[in-house]
C-alpha cells in the first residue's frame, strides 16, 4: 500500500493562546497550518486531515443565544456542521492557495460529514464535556428548569452546559472518502468529531453531542487502512505525570507500553489522556504509527527528532 497518513488539527490551533479568535488570525493561523500540511502532501500519496472546532462551536452557540430573539435558535450537531464548514473554508483555502505556490498540483476538497453515535451510549446518561459560554448561578439555573441542559459549575468563573460525548461508530460517508483517497485528492473530513447522528433503519437524524474530534480521527484512520495517525496538539511530546514535579517526557512507546501507562493513570483526563485512548484505538486495529508533537515540531517528528513516536509493537 501507498504510504498514508491522517493528520488530525486541534481546534486550537487556529485560535491562539491570547488571541481574540478573529476571521483574519484564523486565516492566519490557517495559512501556518497549511504549510506544514503542504510538506507532507510531497511525502504521502494519500492524505486526510481532521480537525477540531471546540472555540468555534463555542461561538456559534453563543451567537445562537444572543440572537434567540430576532432569528430561529441552533442546536448543537447543526452547530457543529456549520463550523465544519467554517474552519473546513479557511483550510482549503490556505492549502490550495501554498500548494498553488510550491508548484504541488494535487486537488483538496473539504467534506461535510456525519458520523453516528448509539443512542443508547451511557455518555448521554451522564454528560460530561462543557460547550457554549460560561453563566451565573441564576441563569444557569433558568437554562436548566427551561432547556433541560445538564450545567456544571466551574469555581473560578461560573456555570456551563455539558453535553454528551458519545464513542464514534460508523462514518456514513466513508466510501466517498476512500474514492477520493485513492485519487489522491487531499481530503478534509470528520471536523470536530463528526456531526453526531443516530441511524434508525433508513432515518439519520442529528443529535445534541460533542464526539471526541481524536477518538473520530482514529476511527476513520482505522476504517481506511491509513498507516500513520498523527496528533497535532500543544505539546512538543506526551508526558508522564504532565505538569507534576515527576513529569517525564515519553519519546519512543509500543502499544503494549502505552496500554500500561493508560491503565496506571499517568495522563489527565480531559488532556491527553482522550488523545493517547485514540492513539490506542488505533494500533490496536492494526495501525502502523501513532506520532503526537506540536504544529511547531511536525516535520521534525516524522524523521525522528522530535514528538512521541507510538509503534503497534
Amino acid at each position: 500500500m501507498e504510504k498514508s497518513i491522517l493528520i488530525a488539527v486541534g481546534g486550537n490551533s487556529l485560535i491562539r493562546a491570547g488571541q481574540r479568535g478573529t476571521s483574519a488570525e484564523q486565516q492566519s493561523n490557517a495559512r501556518l497550518t497549511a504549510e506544514r500540511i503542504a510538506e507532507l502532501a510531497l511525502l504521502y500519496r494519500k492524505l486526510i486531515v481532521t480537525h477540531g472546532n471546540g472555540p468555534q462551536v463555542g461561538a456559534q452557540l453563543l451567537r445562537s443565544e444572543i440572537g434567540s430573539g430576532q432569528t430561529y435558535t441552533i442546536p448543537l450537531d447543526v452547530c457543529v456542521a456549520m463550523t465544519q464548514g467554517e474552519i473546513g473554508f479557511s483550510l482549503l483555502s490556505a492549502l490550495q492557495s501554498v500548494l498553488a505556490k510550491k508548484g504541488i498540483h494535487r486537488p483538496v476538497v473539504s467534506l461535510l460529514t456525519l458520523v453516528v453515535v448509539d443512542k443508547n451510549d451511557p455518555a448521554f446518561l451522564k454528560p460530561t464535556k462543557p460547550v457554549g459560554p460560561f453563566y451565573s448561578k441564576k441563569t444557569a439555573e433558568h437554562k436548566r428548569s427551561q432547556l433541560g441542559w445538564s450545567i456544571i459549575e466551574d469555581a473560578a468563573r461560573g456555570y456551563r452546559r455539558v453535553v454528551a460525548s458519545p464513542l464514534p461508530i460508523d462514518i456514513l460517508e466513508l466510501q466517498t472518502i476512500r474514492e477520493c483517497l485513492e485519487r489522491e485528492i487531499i481530503l478534509i473530513a470528520a471536523g470536530g468529531g463528526g456531526i453526531p447522528v443516530v441511524c434508525e433503519g433508513s432515518e439519520i437524524q442529528g443529535i445534541e453531542a460533542v464526539i471526541d474530534k481524536d477518538r473520530a480521527s482514529a476511527l476513520l484512520a482505522s476504517k481506511l487502512g491509513i498507516e500513520h495517525f498523527f496528533i497535532s496538539t500543544e505539546v512538543p511530546e506526551v508526558y508522564m505525570n504532565y505538569r507534576r514535579p515527576d513529569q517525564k517526557p515519553i519519546r519512543n512507546a509500543t502499544l503494549k507500553e502505552m496500554q500500561q501507562m493508560l491503565a496506571a493513570n499517568y495522563f489527565a483526563d480531559g488532556s491527553m489522556k482522550p488523545k493517547i485512548e485514540a492513539a490506542i484505538d488505533f494500533l490496536s486495529a492494526g495501525g502502523k504509527t501513532v506520532t503526537i508533537t506540536d504544529p511547531d515540531h511536525m516535520i521534525e517528528s516524522l524523521h525522528g527528532s522530535a514528538g512521541t513516536v507510538i509503534v503497534r509493537s
